[in-house]
């Protein structure tokens, strides 16, 4: 149910993007944990997005955080992000001006995994406080001055299926299949109007090549919610390495 579950989302989303905005990026990711103690270890996650056509780059997220295991299915974590967001704005003298505005936030999760047929599923909530950057032209510059208050709300969930059948899982190609919503939580009207913010939903295939160590491409469907009726759709190209030591 849970499988069909994430596919009718793919579909779903992919159906949709005939009524949106249509762009196409590459995102870029490294996700780390390094253990520090018995119940703790460190989170670390990097990534790098471009904008549409791989131009420019669109976004830099850093996002460090401490780890606690709660239990063999329980890890709760709280962190720090900052991501640099390209802005385009129309300047005093009508020139387009671009520029990068910083975003900070403090963010809390818990992750539950169960096991799943041969596999296993992966919940994650997530809450997010988030200080996004007044910015404006000043002549033909980008200002950042200040910062507005919002808080977002994640629900991710997340499989791994090794096409071995191997169990437990220590080697070899494997299919990942995720998906996660996000809702915006008060002050809606700093950011798009909606308590809706966006979709992204994601299909990959790795390899494991050791149980410290994955790599995967896939394709990520990103719908996201604009002001009033505007949406986009963004056909996401995606590389991402997975580090556990």
């Amino acid at each position: 149910m849970k499988y069909r579950l994430l596919f009718y989302t793919l579909i779903f989303m992919s159906a949709n993007s005939a009524f949106s905005q249509k762009i196409n990026t590459g995102w870029v990711g490294s996700f780390n944990s390094f253990t520090i103690g018995k119940k703790t270890s460190i989170h670390f996650d990097a990534q790098w997005r471009s904008d549409d056509g791989l131009r420019h780059m669109q976004t830099l997220l850093i996002r460090p955080g401490i780890n606690y295991k709660a239990n063999d299915r329980v890890l709760v974590t709280a962190g720090y992000a900052y991501i640099s967001n390209r802005r385009l704005f129309t300047g005093d003298t009508d020139q387009v001006v671009t520029g990068y505005s910083p975003e900070h936030r403090i963010w809390e999760q818990l992750i539950y995994t169960h096991p799943l047929a041969k596999t296993s599923l992966a919940h994650r909530f997530r809450l997010e406080q988030r200080f996004l950057s007044k910015t404006y032209t000043k002549g033909d510059k980008l200002v950042n001055d200040g910062n507005i208050y919002s808080n977002r709300f994640r629900y991710f969930l997340r499989t791994v299926v090794p096409l071995n059948g191997q169990k437990p899982f220590i080697k070899g190609v494997f299919t990942a299949l995720q998906n996660e919503v996000m809702f915006n939580i008060g002050n809606n009207s700093h950011v798009n109007g909606r308590s809706f913010d966006q979709n992204r939903a994601y299909l990959a295939l790795g390899y494991r090549v050791s149980k410290e160590f994955d790599i995967e491409a896939g394709y990520m469907n990103q719908y996201v919610s604009g002001r009033n009726d505007a949406f986009t759709n963004n056909h996401v190209t995606q590389l991402a390495l997975y580090c556990r030591f």
